[in-house]
């Protein structure tokens, strides 16, 4: 009878041992496959170039779980179901005066509590700590600020070490698609960590009286944090047709803190 004890407690010893590696395992593809929950803000009824574009590389297959939200519904505390907000090209003052000041609250909120933020052309000036209708979650000001339309073109960008690190660890230069986005520069507000540039601009547009020289060395890609979220801002689209759409899927993942 002891030895047929024995035998089965062996017996069940050995299995637990074969179900332990499985259920790691099961865990670790849980964890790989984990997707993140990107937020888009989007305010007219018809979808807007940015989202559009966006959509089609910020997939599953990519590592992110892409959604539209409305002002209404950031207002009404969407956010908390999502990793990171992307605000696109567009307006920056109409997308502050679309989500209200509930809204941009709100925005604030997710990032202080640890969401990530991306602001693209419109929503790195909403971002910046500029203007009364921006958000302030990163310490930057425009710079040229009275020639804000200065034209689209395809542009240059050089990244830094850091930019390097963080979105491309392949060239240094690429060409990005312009269209009037923000030239910035450090501000000064003291409750704000400093910035650190990704990317400065090594060409430029210069239209309808805007005077050569002042957007070269202005910087076009930077990143913080506000609270404990992340915040990164793109004056450029990089997410265009036939752009560098990994320098945006590699800054929402920065972004989302799975580094």
């Amino acid at each position: 009878m002891r030895s047929t004890i024995i035998f089965r407690c062996a017996n069940f010893f050995i299995l637990c041992l074969a179900c332990l590696p499985i259920t790691v395992q099961a865990e670790a593809q849980t964890a790989e496959t984990k997707l993140v929950r990107v937020a888009v803000f989007d305010y007219p009824d018809k979808e807007s170039n940015g989202p559009r574009n966006l959509k089609q590389f910020l997939t599953p297959a990519n590592g992110f779980k892409y959604q539209v939200v409305r002002p209404a519904e950031i207002r009404n505390g969407i956010l908390k179901d999502f990793d990171v907000l992307i605000m696109p090209g567009g307006s920056g003052s109409k997308q502050s005066k679309a989500l209200a000041p509930e809204g941009r609250k709100a925005v604030r909120q997710f990032v202080q509590n640890g969401g990530g933020y991306v602001g693209i052309c419109a929503g790195a000036y909403l971002a910046s700590s500029h203007y009364p209708w921006s958000l302030g979650v990163i310490n930057a000001r425009v710079w040229d600020r009275q020639h804000w339309a200065r034209g689209a073109e395809t542009v240059e960008i050089g990244l830094t070490p850091a930019g390097q690190q963080v979105l491309a660890r392949g060239p240094k230069s690429y060409k990005v698609r312009y269209q009037n986005g923000p030239l910035l520069v450090p501000d000064n507000q003291q409750h704000l960590p400093g910035y650190e540039v990704l990317a400065s601009f090594e060409t430029e547009v210069a239209r309808n009286g805007a005077p050569a020289g002042a957007m070269v060395g202005t910087h076009a890609i930077i990143r913080s944090k506000f609270g404990a979220g992340r915040v990164i801002c793109y004056s450029p689209h990089p997410e265009a047709q036939d752009g560098p759409k990994s320098l945006v899927a590699s800054g929402v993942y920065w972004a989302a803190q799975v580094d």
